[in-house]
This record gives C-alpha cells, structure tokens and sequence, in this order.
C-alpha cells in the first residue's frame, strides 16, 4: 500500500488535516504523568474515571486506584473512562497485577492500545469481516512475524494475545479455557505493525497510537520527502470529523480503499474508520507535513525509525520491527551517502598509529558500555555517573582503542543524553538549596551552561549533516528549538544568580555582626 500527492506540493505544506487516532494508550511509566485521553500533562487537578453500574465497589475486578487511569479534566474523563472499562483495559491491569508472569515484557502500553482497537473493531463487526490478515484496511503481518527469527517478537505476541483473551474473558464473567487467542494476537500484531510513538512538547515519548489509511498506508524511506507531528488539545477543542478538503494525498491506483460501514450511526466513510463516540475525538491528532518539494502522483513517504544511524543499523532496525529492508536512494547508494560515512566515522589507535576506519566489535562496545549507563541514570536518577561515563567516551578516556568523531551516532546519542543529564543535575542542585549559600545557585548555572553546550554541539552538528541530507530538516528543527529552549533557561537562571547575588551583598552590607 502507499500513498500519493494528489496535485504539486511545496515544501513546508502540511498534507493532512489533524488525523484523530482509532485507539492509543499511554507508556506505563507515563500514566501519574499525563491524561490518559488527551495526552496533556497532569496538574494537581485530577480526575479518576467513575466505575460502571455494572462494577461494584466490592467486586474482586475493581483494581486499586494506582492502576486506573487519570485524566486532566472532567471532559476527558466523561469521554474516555467508559473505554476503560468495556475494552478489558481495567481486567488486564487486575490480571498482570496479580499474575506478573503471564506478561514478563515490561512495558504493556502496545496490549491496552490492542484491546482498544479490538473493542472498537467489534463495535463496527470488523472482527468478523478479516480480509488478507487486514482489520479496516490496516496490515497485520502477522504470519511473518509468528515465522520471525526473532524469538522476542514471537513470545510477545504469544503471551500478549493470550493475556488479551484472559482479560476479555474477566470482562464477560467467563473462564478462559485455553481457546486460541487468533482474534488477539491478529489485533496486536496490527499494532505492532501500524502504531507509531508520540511525542510531546520536549520531544519527550510519552505512549502510542494507530491510525487510519490516511496515515497508516503512507511507506518508510532513509530519505523521506515528509514528516509528521502531533497536536495535543483537550476534547472541548477536538472537531469529530477532520476536514477531508486539506487532504492532499490519496491512496495509489492499485490499493483499494476500503468501504467500511458504520452499524451505529449508518455512515459511510472510504479509507478511515469513523464512529460517532466521543472517545475517538480524544487522543493525539497527527499531521503529515511535506519536507521537500513533492509532484503530482509522486509517493509520499515518512521516516519510522531515527534516521541519525548509519545504514546497518537502519536496515537491523526496520527488519527488526517491520519485518523489511529498505532499498531508497540514500540505501541503495554506492559508494555510501556522505552522512551515513559521517554517522560510523572513527579513528582506532593501535600501537602508537592511527587509522581511520570501523570497528564494529569495539563500536558494539561502546554501544552496550553506554546503554548501561543510560540505563543506571533512568533508573536510579543519578546522572552524575551517567555524565562521567559518556564524556569518558567522548574523550576516548574509556577503556577501548577506538576513538569517536563527533558526527559519528554515538557521539550524537551522547550528546543528547549529556544534555538531559546536566540539566537534570541542574535541577537537582536547586531542589538542595541552601538559603544561606550561593555555592549551589552556582554550581546549577554550571550544569546549565554545560547542558546548553551540548544542547547546541547537537544541533550544529545535526545542521552540517542537513546539508547533505535535506530529510533530517525534521530532526534538525526539534534540536534548534531544544537549544534554543535551553539557552533560554540558562539566561533565566542567569538573572536568578545574578539578583541572588545582589541580595546577599546587600544582607551583608547591613547585617554583618560588629
């Protein structure tokens, strides 16, 4: 399947209405921290949804109030808590709960996403009309990814439809008697293939969403001519139906649309699911935006991985998640793009000489030594060790006889992460304030000014790599507005020291002891 410009498109022009999601859900480490409809942050204003007539407060599948969702108005709360309820998302949180083991994969945001998307499916009886392993135009894949090499995929699908099948049956007050989940691994591994992660403001992740044909048909390229972004509003300012006159692509000749009828209300629509509830105008809305001068009929084509890696890590990717290798003009290049020798450039030292080339057995170390320590500061939130250890490889003080480039993929990895650490740390030595001293005022504006020097060697180097790509104007725009975001907090905590200054020398001035 794949998607076309229907007339001549400038650069800069957005493709797309705001495109309201079919079902998304949260990351788990995300649900105290955001709506759970619209995606907002929390305040200190909060909403838990009202149990169901049919749910007692006594009854065994009511779950604590740890584990129900939270919402960031009553609006949100009304529109979605329902979902909650009647798509099992409530049971699955009881079952993996009390039954850790029946999900050992951690994050469980892909299984709400799959139950949701399964419960609108039987609302409209498209889990009855299957086609081609498709669920209302979307690709499944889901026999090449039972017959994948990776085993993680195989046993997550497994375990995911199952635990889907269990929490389904909670739901209906039957016991789950081994039966085949087909219907349930059929809908995750939809979302395994269509859903994309969503970003908010800060280009923090924060869960996922799956949309309809508009976007979901549109295909990978390493050098895409589009991109893609999201709008948060709250349901008040949420239309129930996009405006279908700013649409500028459409399906290709040869991929058929499908018609899709709505039992509920009896509209139809072609190529997208429409249905009247409230709870489908919540959630992320998507907006696809051409980055380069796109013709008539040509096809329109986003990125679904980061396109600051090299092309073997691009290609691992792809194949990884989607089950395919991408073979677009910076791939397919020979000899390689500019920027994809730029992203693996390194110089080995051996025996006093240098070289230039890649090691890809010591590269791989420096991967793991630094996904360590991104791991130990996401857990423990202790960045002070994470900044030591990859300034250690930046500095080619780590133990390893390869030293990287500063446009190679790590070093821009690092970057990134130095500059959410040292802010970090900044923050930090304000929360220990003394009132007494400036010492940790001062040593706060530091980690600032280091955090900004990061923030802005990523964005130069990223600005040096877009001009021999123009696709990674993307990228390159969410790094200048975080260094400019940056460089902002550092001039304000500036005029904070600068005024805590003051005011002590005036302290002195008039009250230093005879």
């Amino acid at each position: 399947m794949e998607m076309r410009a229907s007339k001549n498109v400038p650069l800069g022009q957005d493709l797309t209405p705001p495109i309201s999601p079919l079902a998304f859900s949260l990351f788990d480490s995300s649900l105290q921290s955001h709506c759970s409809a619209c995606f907002s942050a929390l305040s200190s204003s909060l909403h838990t949804p009202p149990l169901p007539s049919t749910v007692s407060s006594n009854s065994p599948h009511v779950p604590p109030s740890s584990s129900l969702p939270l919402y960031c108005s009553l609006k949100c709360s009304t529109a979605s808590s329902d979902l909650h309820f009647s798509s099992a998302q409530h049971h699955l949180s009881l079952l993996l709960q009390s039954r850790p083991a029946s999900w050992p994969h951690g994050d469980s945001s892909d299984l709400r996403l799959a139950l949701c998307l399964l419960f609108l499916c039987e609302r409209l009886g498209l889990d009855k009309r299957v086609a081609d392993s498709r669920i209302a135009g979307l690709m499944s894949n889901r026999e090449v990814l039972l017959k994948s090499e990776n085993n993680d995929i195989l046993t997550r699908i497994r375990d995911g439809g199952k635990a889907m099948a269990i929490a389904r049956k909670m739901r209906d007050g039957e016991e789950y008697k081994g039966e085949e989940a087909v219907m349930e691994e059929l809908v995750l591994c939809v979302v395994i293939t269509n859903s994309v992660e969503v970003q908010v403001n800060g280009g923090r992740i924060v869960g996922i969403a799956i949309y309809d044909t508009t976007f979901s048909w549109i295909n990978h390229s390493c050098s895409p001519n589009a991109c893609y972004r999201f709008s948060l509003s709250s349901i008040s300012e949420n239309p129930s139906i996009s405006d279908e006159s700013n649409l500028l692509i459409v399906p290709a000749r040869n991929c058929s649309v499908p018609q899709i009828v709505n039992d509920v209300s009896g509209k139809v629509e072609m190529g997208k699911v429409w249905f009247s509830s409230k709870w489908l105008e919540c959630g992320p809305r998507i907006i696809v935006r051409s980055i380069k001068k796109i013709k008539e009929g040509e096809e329109v084509t986003i990125a679904y991985i980061d396109l600051l890696q090299p092309m073997g890590i691009r290609q691992e990717e792809l194949w990884s998640k989607y089950q395919f290798m991408c073979f677009c003009r910076r791939c397919s290049a020979l000899p390689p793009t500019y920027v994809d020798r730029a992203l693996q450039g390194t110089s080995t030292f051996m025996y006093g000489c240098t070289t230039n080339g890649s090691d890809d057995v010591v590269v791989q170390k420096l991967t793991d030594y630094m996904d360590v320590a991104v791991s130990e500061y996401l857990s423990n939130g202790n960045p002070e060790s994470c900044c030591e250890k990859l300034e250690s490889i930046l500095s080619q003080e780590a133990p390893t006889t390869v030293k990287l480039q500063p446009l190679h993929y790590l070093s821009l990895k690092a970057y990134t992460v130095l500059t959410s650490a040292y802010k970090v740390r900044g923050y930090q030595l304000l929360l220990a304030l003394d009132p007494n001293s400036n010492v940790h005022q001062v040593e706060s504006f530091k980690m600032n000014r280091i955090s900004a020097a990061y923030s802005l060697l990523l964005a130069g180097s990223t600005q040096h790599l877009f001009l021999s790509e123009s696709s990674l104007i993307a990228s390159l725009a969410n790094y200048w507005t975080s260094a400019g975001e940056t460089l902002e907090g550092l001039v304000r905590s500036s005029v904070s020291n600068s005024s805590a200054c003051c005011l002590q020398r005036e302290q002195r001035k008039y009250f230093l002891p005879l």
